[in-house]
């Protein structure tokens, strides 16, 4: 039987990863993804999850996702501590782990943050541009202001032309401060506002995105103006008055939502008050519009009028994850980048 020696695994850091990262076209490769998974060339399996409290008492969480994307197979582990702010360290860290294709061996292993949060960022923007003119969006709030409210002002720039006013709002007041003054330094043309209530930030924007670590859901539909667009990327800050009675409701996967107990969407699910794309409303209930494949695609559904309230639920599909890593691995093969490690 012949045998040969296996070959290196490509490692690559945080350094390198963001290196790559700035110059990849992320939301179009988010969008190709979703695009990708509509035509079954993309796809995914059920996310593992171990969960426990940490000997500080904060909630941690292991998540685990596989998936591919054409040719690239994978998964990313992402940790996370909602106790990681008293050691001055991002809530979110982890790796994701690319295989060959044909012999199924791990080839690389990079820094899985911050493509976690771009790819977070790029499915936020790629569903904005399918329910909205982003050239048209003048203002922009954001609640919470961690690493993912940054990932996402740094997208959003690029896709909204005339961004002239960004509202913040946090728990923490001193954080939201410091972040208004570290983002708005540079950036004359653009308002940024802190704001002590949730309430003013949502009121006063077109588009919401809400990055929270939040466990209770607090924005109310009446909060949300006709016309405006809430991204409930953090899955609970969205109440049931908001999900039930906006006027059009999005997911990125329906299955991942109808699997979960723990956001509220998955629990109205559950409940049997929320069913998926295409099918029949429930009584006092009601069912989703579309999925974002469906929606990038043109698949069937009216457009979203001017003055409607439009939800986003991005409830995080791994795929993503592979599609921008394998991205970022072939880049830093073709520039020589990473540490090569022997099996």
């Amino acid at each position: 039987m012949n045998t040969s020696t296996p070959p290196s695994i490509t490692y690559l850091p945080s350094e390198d990863v963001a290196r790559i990262c700035a110059d990849l076209p992320l939301v179009d490769i988010v969008q190709d993804t979703l695009l990708g998974f509509a035509r079954k060339e993309a796809g995914l399996t059920p996310e593992a999850a171990l969960r426990w409290t940490t000997p500080t008492g904060a909630s941690a969480r292991s998540l685990i996702l596989p998936g591919w994307s054409g040719s690239s197979y994978g998964c990313k582990i992402i940790n996370a501590s909602l106790g990681n702010h008293r050691f001055g360290l991002p809530r979110a860290a982890g790796l994701i782990v690319l295989n060959d294709p044909e012999t199924a061996r791990p080839v690389c292993v990079m820094e899985g943050g911050r493509i976690s949060a771009l790819r977070t960022a790029g499915v936020s923007v790629a569903a904005v541009r399918a329910v909205r003119d982003t050239a048209g969006v003048t203002s922009v709030a954001l609640l919470g202001c961690g690493r993912q409210a940054e990932v996402h002002l740094e997208l959003l720039e690029a896709a909204c032309p005339d961004l002239a006013e960004v509202l913040l709002h946090d728990q923490d007041g001193a954080r939201a401060r410091e972040f208004a003054a570290e983002w708005g330094a540079g950036r004359p043309d653009v308002a940024v506002t802190v704001v002590d209530r949730a309430r003013e930030a949502v009121e006063r924007a077109r588009l919401t995105i809400a990055v929270t670590t939040t466990t209770e859901p607090y924005v109310e539909l009446d909060w949300v103006p006709a016309g405006a667009t809430f991204v409930n990327v953090s899955l609970d800050d969205a109440t049931e008055s908001l999900l039930l009675g906006c006027d059009r409701l999005f997911v990125d996967n329906w299955d991942l939502v109808a699997e979960d107990d723990h956001r509220l969407l998955g629990v109205l699910a559950r409940a049997g008050r929320v069913t998926g794309p295409g099918e029949t409303a429930p009584e006092n209930g009601r069912a989703v519009d579309a999925d974002l494949p469906t929606l990038l695609s043109g698949g069937p559904g009216r457009p979203v009028g001017a003055e409607e309230r439009v939800v986003i639920n991005p409830f995080g599909m791994g795929v993503h994850d592979i599609a921008v890593a394998a991205a970022v691995h072939a880049k830093a093969l073709e520039l020589g980048l990473g540490l090569s490690l022997p099996h």
